[in-house]
């Protein structure tokens, strides 16, 4: 009689490759420039980080804030579960690869930074409309890939604690990118705010469509 053999150990998922991390940098920078440019010009709100908004949300039941916060948090919230939604129908459902759930993204975007850019956003209504778009953008971003490009809290909390035990795993200096693309994601657009007012809102988009053509040129090399 034969011995049984022992279940071998789930195989460890592969990393999305140095061109899917330099994407997800694209991604993370992205993240910063949506959600400074939405707080900066479209009202004390965030397009992308809902932690944030939940916390607004509660201060803003307790009166305080700026006015008309809560219904901007609002439809961040619901907006940005929107996007979710749609992104895990188009992956789960469609079946869409992820190029063209990146096409997506930088559609809402590219829209919402020519609506800005023409001075079409006149509006408290307008920029409720501005939100939408962005915050919808940033849910589909958030369904790409389980690697997280638009909240950051675990993220930092994991490679802080790796650091204090002397544990750098590999790939941890790719974590940092991602960190650092959010901050000079916010960077950018803030000064583009100041020194180009008009360009503030394109600068989410630049790096999400340089996200595309990193994942659309890696999945033709890999079909090649």
């Amino acid at each position: 009689m034969s011995t049984p053999t022992r279940p071998s150990a789930p195989a460890r998922r592969a990393g999305p490759g140095p061109w899917g991390e330099w994407a997800l940098l694209l991604l993370s920078a992205a993240s910063g420039a949506a959600d400074a440019f939405v707080f900066i010009c479209v009202g004390q709100v965030f397009a992308g980080v809902m932690t944030g908004n939940l916390v607004l949300l509660g201060a803003s039941a307790a009166g305080a804030g700026e006015r008309g916060v809560a219904l901007r948090v609002i439809t961040a919230l619901v907006a940005y579960a929107v996007g979710v939604g749609c992104g895990a129908w188009m992956s789960e459902r469609l079946r869409w690869s992820l190029p063209v759930m990146l096409l997506v993204e930088v559609v809402l975007l590219t829209a919402a930074a020519v609506l800005w850019a023409l001075g079409l956003i006149a509006s408290d209504g307008d920029r409720l409309g501005l939100l939408v778009l962005i915050a919808v953008a940033m849910g589909v971003q958030g369904r790409i890939r389980a690697t997280p490009t638009n909240y950051f809290t675990g993220t930092l909390t994991a490679l802080v604690g790796r650091a204090a035990m002397r544990s750098w795993e590999r790939g941890d200096h790719w974590v940092a990118g991602r960190l650092l693309a959010v901050v000079a994601g916010a960077a950018v657009t803030a000064l583009a705010v100041r020194l180009w007012p008009d360009a503030a809102a394109a600068v989410a988009a630049v790096p999400a469509a340089g996200a595309l053509l990193v994942e659309t040129g890696r999945r033709g090399m890999s079909e090649g």
